[in-house]
């Protein structure tokens, strides 16, 4: 008999739904959005997909990041999740502290991403 915890069995079957992301889903969640709909950073900087996000992140202010992240507001997580559709992503940066931490989520879920095309 195995016995596992409720939060590990969750992460399992997020593990599972992962895996079933089509090469056309891939795609899509790494293409440029609407032009409408791209991040507009407080810096100034125009964020049109993911692979962008990653950069931006890895090079913009800590204040910067901070305008966008800190008192209750979660940009980069609504963007990710409203607009670029990356429900797993948005909920690791809604959970992020550091500028760092959340370039690190990005490029990971980029890299991913691009093993499934």
């Amino acid at each position: 008999m195995c016995i596992v915890s409720s939060e590990e069995v969750c992460e399992m079957v997020k593990a599972i739904r992962i895996v079933r992301i089509s090469k056309e889903d891939a795609m899509r969640r790494l293409g440029d959005v609407p032009e409408d709909k791209r991040f507009w950073s407080h810096d100034g900087k125009v964020i049109k997909n993911l692979r962008e996000l990653g950069t931006a992140l890895n090079n913009m202010s800590d204040e910067t990041f901070r305008y966008h992240s800190s008192d209750g507001k979660a940009d980069f997580s609504k963007w990710v999740r409203d607009v670029v559709g990356e429900t797993q992503l948005a909920d690791d940066l809604a959970k992020v502290g550091t500028r760092t931490r959340a370039g690190r989520a990005v490029a990971q879920k980029v890299s991913f991403l691009e093993s499934r095309m």
